[in-house]
Parts: C-alpha cells; structure tokens; sequence
C-alpha cells in the first residue's frame, strides 16, 4: 500500500478508535461515579450551571476518557502507519488537544483541571502511545 494513504488511514484510524474509546469511558462515568445531587449533566447548559457542585472526584473520568482516549488513538495510529510514527502519534494527539482546548472553552472547569487535562492527558499520551507502538 502506498506509505501516504496508509498513513492518511492511521491517522483516521487514531482518531476514530481514540473518539470511541473516550466516549466509552464518558458514557460509564455517570454510573461508577454519579454526578452530584441536582447535577443536569444532560446538556452543555445543565453542566454550566452544576459545575460548581462538582467535587475533585467528579473530574477524574473525564481526565482519564480524555487521556486513554488519546493514548489509544495515539497508538493505533503509530501501529498503522507505514512512516514517521511519531509525528502521527503526536498528530493524532494535537488534534485531541484541540478539542481539549475547544470544551474548555465552552464548559468552564477548576483551574486546576484545565491545566492538569491540558498538560497531562494530550501529548504526553501521544508520546506514551507512540513508544508503546514499538518506537525506533
């Protein structure tokens, strides 16, 4: 298979498998850890206005969905691709990144949550996913 298609594949592989695992884990979240009393997390605009009943807890599915998410997709994406599997981990972590970055900016969270997620859960796991992979 031509190098440039297959790792057009990996990187559209990475991010489907990454999505879906971390929608998985937001999806169970709610019954492992139950929101707080009075919680609407149903919508964007129910969780704006219960984000101040969150407790720390309340936050670790979302950082772990967004970091297996990642690690997962990083992964698959530097298994598939025929080349430069660092660059494509890393890629498909960028990307995840930028969505990191786009629901902080719509759903408000702690300080502290945003810089944990932000720093921790994108591209260290890319890196991770890349040398799980069997880095060169």
């Amino acid at each position: 298979m031509n190098p440039i298609v297959r790792n057009i594949l990996a990187v559209l592989a990475g991010l489907v498998v990454g999505s879906i695992v971390n929608m998985s884990i937001i999806m169970i979240s709610g019954s492992i850890i139950p929101p707080p009393e009075g919680a609407d997390i149903t919508t964007v605009e129910g969780l704006k206005a219960s984000m101040h009943l969150f407790e720390p807890i309340n936050f670790l599915f979302p950082f772990l969905a967004h970091a297996i998410g990642t690690l997962v997709g990083a992964f698959a994406a530097a298994l598939i691709a025929a080349n430069n599997k660092m660059r494509i981990a890393i890629g498909v972590s960028a990307f995840f990144l930028i969505g990191g970055i786009a629901n902080v900016c719509m759903l408000p969270s702690p300080t502290w949550f945003t810089l944990v997620d932000l720093i921790g859960a994108y591209i260290p796991m890319g890196y991770l996913g890349w040398k799980l992979a069997g880095s060169k």
